[in-house]
Order: structure tokens, then C-alpha cells, then sequence
């Protein structure tokens, strides 16, 4: 066995568990590997260990990759893998699970960092104007434009699942309405919760701050276009820490262009890292941090000591948390 764990871009993962327990070959690439030299850098490694969704893997690329033999990506699904087709050609694939993320518990645990942490760092980041007024201040310009107030606002879920849920509590604290909408959600789920369920129109129409909280699917790419986007009030924000292509990126850089919402707080995208030059960067109306949802010490050492479990059972002969 010979292992490339890809896109360790903190250069911690050799750090943050066991992988000399294995008794095999381990390199480690703290940078992103251009899709065009994915075939000839990883030619000679017949196991893959992935972050997520960092790196592309469609059948197109797999097919390059003849002496691919184990996968290990961490979560228990990754959208930017082709697993049915890993499946069909007899590669092993397999996942990890971290307590509040990947497992079954709602709350994460102490020291694990929750998706919503970001989501409130970018909600208050443009409410409170956090960014925009630290630029202004480096350059003379003092109290630029008014903060708005959560107290007496609606936070739109878009989403009411574990991670949602967790964005109600914070939520009352602050002393907002929060109602939501998804395609399976019910009345009495959203009651539960501590939200209103409403339609998806009225989602968009209602809320101050709507935050998107939906697993990327075929139902779920795109789902939030030109359209939706012009539903919403002006003065309304927009926060992704999801999965980019949720949103039509080219309808939201035009609506944040153009001030038909007033901001946006992203931390996904359709392409990670987001390239140099992206219209994104240009827009002051954004604030954006590069998918940093589930990155801490804790989270990447829970996630790398059970890939080092996953690849200790597979030369068992004795699979854990198996995908495919």
C-alpha cells in the first residue's frame, strides 16, 4: 500500500494521528493538485485518502488512476466523488464519522467546531459590518455606514436539519423570528425545531437573513437562481456555508453587483480554493472565508485518527465504516 492524503493545507496531518502504525508508505500534498496532473502525480499511489470534497474525483479522473485500489474520504459521502463508479470497478471506498457531524448526535462535542459558528461569524461579519468597517477605519474613514440589528429580525433556514436546527437557539437569543422551508419539511418538524414553517417563496420574500443549511443533491444544485434571489428584500443578506453550487454563483455575484440583496456571507463555492480573480473577490458586498465549517485541531485529528483506523482495517482484512 502506498497512501496520498491530498490537501493538507495546514501541513498537520502527519501531526494528528498514528500513520506510521500502518507500516506503509505515506505522503502527504499540502497543496491543490491541478485536475489536468491528477493522473501523473498520484500514477504510482494505489490508495487515496481525501478531505471532502477539496478535490475533484470524477469517473473522468478515476479512469486515469489504473493502480487506485483504496479510497478514504473523511464524512461518509462526498459529492465530488464518483463512488458508484469506484463501486463497479472494485475499489474500496470507505468514510469516517465524527459525533454531530457525520454520526448521529445533534450536538457536536466540546472542542469539535460546528458549521454554524461560521455561519454566525459571517452573519454578524455583515450585519455589524464587521469587514467593512475595519477596511474603512485602515483607510481614515470613520463610521463608514449604519450596522443593522438582529433584535426584531427574521432569519430565513433554508434547511432544517442538524445543522439548521442548531441556528434556532442563537437565533431567539438574539431576539429574531426564524422560519424555514425545505422540500420534506412539515409543520409540526419546523414547530419543534423553534421555527415557522413557510413556503419557498415566502422564505425568500420574509426573511433579513437567510441561511442555507440543505445537503447537495440533484433536488438541491441550483436551487437557488436569478429567480429566488429576486424575491428577497434588498436589504437582505444571503449566507452559504453549505455547499456552493446550492446557489447559482453567476446570478448571485450579478444580484450582489447590481444591490438587489445587500450582502452575502460565503464560506463554499463551486470551485475551492476559489480561483485568483474570481468576481467574488471584487465585491465589496461579500465576505467570504474558504470553507472553514468544520476545520479546527479537534475536528482534523478526529478525522485523520479514523482514517488511520479505516486503512488499519482494510490490511485486516477486517472493513469499518465501509462507503463501497
Amino acid at each position: 500500500m502506498r497512501v496520498a492524503v491530498l490537501d493538507d493545507y495546514h501541513r498537520i496531518a502527519h501531526t494528528l494521528a498514528d500513520w506510521s502504525s500502518l507500516g506503509v508508505e505515506v505522503d502527504f500534498f499540502d497543496r491543490p493538485i491541478p485536475r489536468e496532473q491528477l493522473s501523473e502525480v498520484l500514477a504510482s499511489y494505489d490508495t487515496l485518502v481525501l478531505m471532502r470534497e477539496r478535490t475533484a474525483f470524477p469517473r473522468a479522473v478515476l479512469e486515469q488512476l489504473p493502480e487506485l485500489a483504496v479510497v478514504v474520504t473523511t464524512g461518509m459521502r462526498n459529492a465530488a466523488l464518483d463512488v458508484e463508479y469506484l463501486a463497479a470497478r472494485g475499489v474500496h471506498v470507505y468514510g469516517t464519522g465524527i459525533p454531530g457531524y457525520g454520526g448521529t448526535a445533534l450536538e457536536p462535542p466540546p472542542g469539535v467546531p460546528s458549521t454554524i459558528e461560521v455561519a454566525w461569524a459571517l452573519i454578524f461579519a455583515l450585519v455589524k459590518r464587521v469587514v467593512a468597517e475595519d477596511r474603512a477605519m485602515r483607510e481614515g474613514i470613520w463610521q463608514q455606514a449604519l450596522p443593522t440589528n438582529l433584535a426584531g429580525a427574521t432569519l430565513g433556514l433554508a434547511g432544517l436539519g442538524r445543522l439548521g436546527a442548531q441556528m434556532v437557539a442563537p437565533a431567539r437569543l438574539f431576539g429574531m423570528e426564524v422560519i424555514a422551508w425545505s422540500q420534506n419539511l412539515t409543520a409540526p418538524r419546523a414547530q419543534a425545531a423553534g421555527a415557522r414553517l413557510v413556503s419557498r417563496a415566502e422564505l425568500f420574500a420574509q426573511s433579513d437573513v437567510l441561511s442555507i443549511h440543505l445537503v447537495l443533491s440533484e433536488r438541491t444544485r441550483g436551487l437557488i437562481g436569478a429567480g429566488e434571489l429576486a424575491l428577497m428584500k434588498q436589504s437582505a443578506y444571503l449566507v452559504n456555508t453549505s455547499r456552493g453550487p446550492i446557489v447559482d454563483e453567476a446570478a448571485l455575484v450579478q444580484a450582489l453587483a447590481d444591490g438587489r440583496i445587500a450582502g452575502a456571507g460565503l464560506d463554499v463555492y463551486d470551485t475551492e480554493p476559489l480561483p485568483v480573480g474570481h468576481p467574488l473577490l471584487s465585491l465589496e458586498n461579500a465576505v467570504l472565508t474558504p470553507h472553514l465549517g468544520y476545520v479546527s485541531a479537534a475536528a482534523l485529528a478526529e478525522m485523520y485518527a479514523q482514517v488511520v483506523e479505516d486503512l488499519a482495517a482494510h490490511l485486516r482484512g477486517e472493513p469499518i465504516r465501509v462507503i463501497a
